[in-house]
């Protein structure tokens, strides 16, 4: 029997990863660099923000297999899952299984953190963030200690994450860089999957998303 092609990750999804992707990646080097850069590490910031928050309104509002209640289980699917994960057969799911769905929100959160952080954040030399008027310095020195750490968070969640990625390849065959790539997710056997939602509704909540931080960056100090 062939294995069908199942659509399962929307354009949105898929441009939401992979901006991420890139946005992470440069906040990191940027941040690294420091100095000048650290303008442009904090537009990026702005940005990952933008993104995480949209996809949270997406997770409520989106296509079938990106809201938060298809793939977000509790802890008893989530342990009998954990044998199928070892085991070399691919997993018998469509979009995140119940392990990957909560890896999901751990990095939103951790995401969330991290650009929260960073609004109140200094560098004690040049660089403060949008709403570091807002606090104390001692404050912001705590917040900017956070923003440090959680980084070390993140870093070590999305290397489970690649690590996972090469675990379903190497050992279950599953190509899940392909299916958020393509958006088409190999399955047996074929299922119906509910059609993916307007990409009118998803610039709409981009838009929102945009707005929200807009209005979190003009925010200011009472007098």
């Amino acid at each position: 029997m062939n294995i069908a092609k199942t659509p399962v990750w929307d354009l949105p999804v898929r441009l939401f990863h992979w901006a991420l992707v890139a946005l992470v990646g440069f906040s990191w080097w940027s941040g690294e660099q420091g100095e000048m850069w650290l303008k442009y590490h904090f537009w990026s910031g702005y940005a990952i923000l933008t993104l995480v928050i949209f996809r949270v309104l997406w997770g409520f509002w989106g296509s079938h297999y990106a809201r938060f209640k298809q793939f977000l289980r509790g802890p008893q699917t989530v342990f009998k899952t954990l044998p199928e994960l070892f085991s070399p057969a691919a997993m018998p799911v469509l979009g995140h299984n119940p392990v990957a769905g909560w890896m999901v929100l751990a990095l939103l959160v951790v995401l969330l953190v991290q650009t929260a952080t960073g609004l109140f954040a200094n560098d004690d030399i040049m660089w403060e963030g949008p709403l570091y008027p807002l606090v104390s310095k001692a404050l912001s020195d705590r917040l900017t200690g956070i923003h440090e750490f959680n980084f070390g968070v993140l870093g070590g969640l999305v290397g489970i994450h690649i690590a996972a990625i090469l675990w379903h390849r190497l050992r279950k065959g599953e190509r899940l860089v392909s299916a958020m790539l393509s958006g088409y997710q190999a399955h047996l056997p074929a299922v119906p999957v509910p059609a993916w939602v307007s990409r009118w509704r998803a610039l709409v909540l981009l838009l929102c998303a945009a707005l929200i931080v807009f209005g979190i960056l003009n925010l200011r100090a009472p007098l």
